[in-house]
């Protein structure tokens, strides 16, 4: 019997995406560290050996043995037989089975993220996927006022008249995490600039419109935010691909079983695209406006 047939799972359509969320306390140190041993391949787990803290140790197994969990029930693999690529800039991608992939299923692709105890993972079919959690009590002002140096003119002259406090901090991880979801969906991580590219924010959450950067060969994309617990930001990046996106499928915990289903959402349309330079190009100076300068900084770009 699969993997798919014992958990009840079925593999998602073309135009639906799953996304899974699940804090390391979801699976117990002794079980990650168990299943990691028999799971994991001998690249990972010679990354996991490399980390100096038990902490950073433990957040790399949890989230790698999620990840060979939601491909064992994607693709009917077991976990340790599942084989991963990695491109040059690192990004992993499921080896196809021999044969390709069964009539009707799309290529699978799939993107991870982990942040200070939370694992996010993305998973589509016949397009890409990019995802990107942050916690906001674990990153402090200064470092978003750093951060926020990266991002388009455009963006920072809007950032700048948000006064300190937490509707600017909240503002400029909306902005990092949905910078990297796309740069991670595009598989470029640290290759792509945060300031040639850039979004605008509806005050009541969501992208309101998306300027892409030059070499996206169309900037048609659905960007979504979510706020699956108090203080915890996700944002995913998805390809229009060959059909539409038709769901989101919002699961939550480690996935021993496919109940986990927290909420199915409809996506609405790709996000509206602005002309090239609109975020981009120098804006006009704001009077009154302080620079927020700072060289100290928490976040990390993201490779993968």
């Amino acid at each position: 019997m699969s993997a798919q047939a014992a958990a009840g799972a079925r593999p998602p359509a073309d135009g639906e995406v799953r996304l899974w969320v699940c804090a390391n306390d979801d699976l117990g140190p002794g079980t990650a560290t168990a299943l990691a041993g028999h799971w994991l391949d001998e690249h990972e787990r010679a990354t996991a050996e490399r980390f100096i803290f038990e902490r950073d140790r433990r957040q790399y197994l949890v989230a790698h043995v999620l990840v060979r969990r939601l491909l064992s029930l994607e693709t009917g693999i077991p976990e340790a037989l599942v084989e991963l690529r990695r491109s040059d800039r690192g990004r992993p991608s499921v080896r196809p089975p021999d044969g390709g992939w069964p009539a009707g299923e799309g290529p699978l692709d799939f993107n991870l993220s982990h942040a200070h105890g939370y694992n996010a993972i993305a998973v589509g079919r016949g397009r890409r996927v990019g995802v990107d959690v942050e916690r906001l009590d674990r990153v402090n002002s200064r470092a978003l006022a750093g951060i926020a140096e990266s991002f388009t003119p455009g963006e920072r002259s809007r950032l700048a008249r948000i006064p300190a406090g937490a509707a600017y901090d909240r503002t400029v991880l909306r902005l990092w995490t949905l910078k990297e979801a796309y740069a991670k969906a595009r598989g470029l991580g640290l290759g792509l600039p945060f300031d040639s590219f850039g979004f605008v924010l509806s005050e009541n959450g969501g992208v309101a419109a998306f300027e892409p950067p030059p070499d996206d060969p169309s900037g048609t994309w659905w960007l979504l935010e979510l706020e699956p617990e108090p203080g915890v930001l996700v944002s995913l990046a998805v390809e229009e691909g060959a059909t539409p996106m038709t769901a989101l499928r919002l699961h939550a915990g480690f996935p021993w079983r496919p109940s986990a289903l927290r909420a199915s959402l409809h996506p609405g349309n790709p996000v509206p695209l602005l002309a090239p330079g609109t975020l981009s190009a120098a804006p006009l100076p704001i009077a009154g406006a302080a620079p927020h300068r700072t060289h100290h900084t928490e976040l990390q770009r993201s490779v993968a």
